[in-house]
């Protein structure tokens, strides 16, 4: 058991420094959310190790609130981003829905 626990931290280890590497680097603010949130999820896996090693159910609640705090984080920067498209696209994009709505 100790060996796969062993194994597990450090694949999880390696996948950290590689995320911290994009989260550095990423190009753009939605690369570095990504890395964010996959950050998140490693954090939460390397919870789940932890408990299934302790044969506990301590930090249930905390991989919880980590799974949540990620996916509102994911989703606030998605919207955000969402609004951030220039009023003349909207426009467009209304014009060319009721092009094709004519068409059909």
């Amino acid at each position: 058991m100790i060996g796969v626990v062993i194994a597990c931290g450090i694949i999880l280890s390696l996948a950290v420094v590689g995320t911290i590497y994009r989260l550095a680097k990423g190009p753009s603010l939605l690369d570095r959310v990504i890395a964010t949130d996959v950050l998140l999820a490693i954090v939460g896996a390397a919870i789940s190790v932890d408990m299934v090693y302790r044969d506990s159910y301590e930090n249930l609640t905390l991989l919880v609130v980590v799974a949540l705090v990620g996916f509102m984080g994911s989703v606030t920067v998605a919207r955000f981003a969402n609004n951030k498209r220039d009023p003349g696209e909207e426009s467009q994009d209304a014009g060319r829905a009721r092009g094709r709505g004519g068409d059909a």
